[in-house]
């Protein structure tokens, strides 16, 4: 039961400390947090293909640049735009690349999967490359962050850096509370078969591919949200956001976490933010610090291999250790307890064999006197 619980307090305890962070009074701190919840909403996105229905995608970067070249390319740059039709055209823009592009992956499966989209995401990047489209490789700015107005009345100021944070707080919160509610649904129960084994769902009646097709598009458009969010953070955006290193950087925090376990998706995106920001700190290595993708790697591998489940799975595999620890003992002890038995029967054993039977002596019967014997 105390797994569970734990699954359930995760969510709360982690946002209410990202909303305590808010008061630390550092701008490089709060922008830290910023950066975090941004790329745990990438995370959690991603987290929907891989470990919902078992697509492992290498071109998840492709909607997370789209949403952020849709919020810097449509936003004027005398004023602000309006956030309640700037953030629409950025998620479905997102979502239907991911419709056409997906509706074509979908049709191949396990490493073909793979190629497929990174082979998608790396045409967006070019076309956002190599074209004048965004500035080219130059990328392009945003000027102005958008703005909620209703009727001349702003509910909210997202150019107020503690409004911005909050706001990105509540979407992680929104990403991460649709997600659950996703996977207890009957939809999440199919892609969790979809997962486990495809070919018995399709035995049982499913059509494997609408729900397939479903899960790439929604967590295309949790991406573009990722990505939309991330440009009105930096207020500029750039080809490297489509790159397939953006790709393999979300996976490998996916993969950190735990497979399969949206808190582990946050958890993972913790882990890899911070051991980026802890290896490039020139305070701690110096010179050394523009060497920090190789101490990353080694962290990475150290923590994979150490850690088979995730971060996620931390306390359950200590669980088993204590149990199996624990097994361990009361088989010793078991051992211990018979071997001493069998050396106390022995040692019976050997004292009845050397000491003499003391049988109950008899007394022999008195003998008559002989004739002529006198009687006694």
């Amino acid at each position: 039961m105390r797994t569970p619980l734990l699954n359930r307090l995760l969510p709360f305890a982690a946002l209410l400390a990202l909303a305590a962070f808010s008061f630390s009074g550092s701008d490089y701190y709060t922008g830290l947090a910023v950066k975090i919840m941004i790329y745990a909403i990438f995370a959690l996105s991603l987290q929907l293909l891989v470990g919902g229905a078992g697509l492992v995608s290498l071109g998840h970067a492709a909607f997370f640049g789209i949403g952020a070249y849709v919020a810097a390319l449509l936003s004027p740059e005398s004023e602000a735009a309006g956030l309640w039709w700037l953030l629409p055209a950025a998620l479905l823009a997102a979502a239907a690349y991911a419709l056409i592009t997906g509706a074509l992956a979908l049709r191949t499966r396990g490493v073909y999967f793979i190629m497929v989209t990174l082979a998608f995401s790396q045409m967006a990047y070019y076309v956002f490359h190599d074209t004048k489209i965004g500035g080219g490789s130059d990328g392009i700015y945003l000027y102005f962050r958008p703005e909620l107005s209703l009727g001349g009345w702003m509910p909210f100021d997202l150019s107020n850096g503690t409004t911005f944070y909050f706001f990105v707080l509540a979407c992680l919160a929104l990403a991460w509370g649709f997600l659950a509610l996703l996977r207890r649904s009957p939809f999440g129960a199919a892609l969790a078969g979809i997962r486990i084994n495809e070919q018995r769902m399709r035995a049982a009646g499913y059509s494997t591919y609408p729900y397939k097709l479903a899960a790439y598009v929604v967590g295309a458009t949790l991406a573009a949200l990722a990505g939309f969010l991330f440009a009105l953070k930096d207020g500029f955006v750039t080809p490297e956001l489509l790159a397939w290193e953006q790709s393999g950087l979300v996976l490998l925090m996916v993969i950190l976490g735990g497979m399969g376990s949206l808190g582990g998706a946050v958890l993972g995106t913790v882990t890899m933010v911070l051991l980026q920001e802890l290896f490039q700190s020139q305070e701690l290595f110096g010179e050394y610090a523009r060497h920090w993708h190789l101490p990353l790697g080694i962290a990475i591998i150290a923590l994979v291999a150490l850690l088979p489940n995730g971060l996620a799975g931390l306390p359950a595999q200590w669980r088993e250790r204590r149990q199996a620890r624990a097994a361990d003992a009361g088989k010793n002890a078991g051992k211990e307890a018979r071997i001493d038995n069998r050396s106390d029967t022995r040692s019976d054993a050997s004292r009845d064999a050397i000491t003499p039977s003391r049988a109950p002596s008899k007394t022999p019967a008195p003998r008559l006197p002989i004739q002529g014997e006198r009687h006694v």
